[in-house]
């Protein structure tokens, strides 16, 4: 991840050692805003419009100049490998909340998959075509840690027998991303609307006793890593 800006301070002398002054280095307030601001509007911009939308645009969406944005993230990459961990790490963070505050552990997994709708997590799938380092070890880092929650959600809710046997969690995490994924430059720009509709079927379909029987074999963490 690209250095956050950063600037000189505390520069008070040392009054018991007579020392010179000494200058750390902490990010401005102002500074972080902004950064937080670029990558939101980036994040805003991909789900309507795509990962290759102008960055002259995001910036402007954020309310910053090219410069900032620029400083901040060198290039589309850079941004994108910023958006990706932001969305990845909030949604982790959804599923965390979930399993702490529900107690049924079926509307735990409910719960964390509608606030993951919420989060477009969906929107990944069109980002991860880009050309950027998906092997990132913070990115590995912070996907593994989402995997491990939703495991968790799922094994606590089979264990209960509250979601049906012959599923596993990549079954949830392909029809979550399927569910929620943009359609960038159609006539379809409304269609967020009917998300969480369509997610409560696929809930619905999960929830154990299961009533019907599922063609081929359920989806592991392993079959999604499995690259083509």
């Amino acid at each position: 991840m690209e250095t956050v800006t950063r600037i000189a301070a505390d520069t008070d002398t040392d009054t018991d050692t007579g020392t010179a002054p000494r200058r750390t280095s902490r990010p401005r307030a102002d500074a972080l805003r902004n950064r937080e601001r670029i990558v939101a509007a980036a994040r805003e911009m991909f789900v309507e419009f795509g990962p290759d939308v102008p960055l002259d645009e995001v910036a402007r969406r954020a309310g910053v100049g090219n410069a900032t944005l620029y400083r901040n993230f060198p290039d589309r990459a850079a941004l994108t490998h910023e958006v990706v961990l932001s969305v990845t790490s909030r949604t982790t963070d959804r599923a965390a909340e979930a399993a702490a505050e529900e107690a049924d552990p079926f509307a735990a997994l409910s719960r964390f998959v509608h606030a993951a709708a919420d989060e477009r997590v969906g929107a990944l799938c069109p980002m991860l075509s880009g050309g950027f380092d998906k092997d990132h070890p913070e990115l590995l880092a912070e996907r593994r840690r989402l995997e491990e929650a939703v495991e968790g959600l799922v094994a606590r809710a089979m264990s209960a027998g509250r979601l049906r046997t012959d599923i596993a969690v990549g079954d949830v995490l392909v029809g979550l991303s399927q569910l929620t994924r943009p359609l960038p430059g159609t006539a379809c720009l409304d269609i967020d609307r009917f998300t969480h509709r369509h997610i409560q079927l696929f809930l619905d379909g999960l929830e154990a006793p299961a009533r019907s029987e599922l063609p081929g074999t359920a989806a592991t963490l392993e079959d999604l890593r499995r690259r083509p």
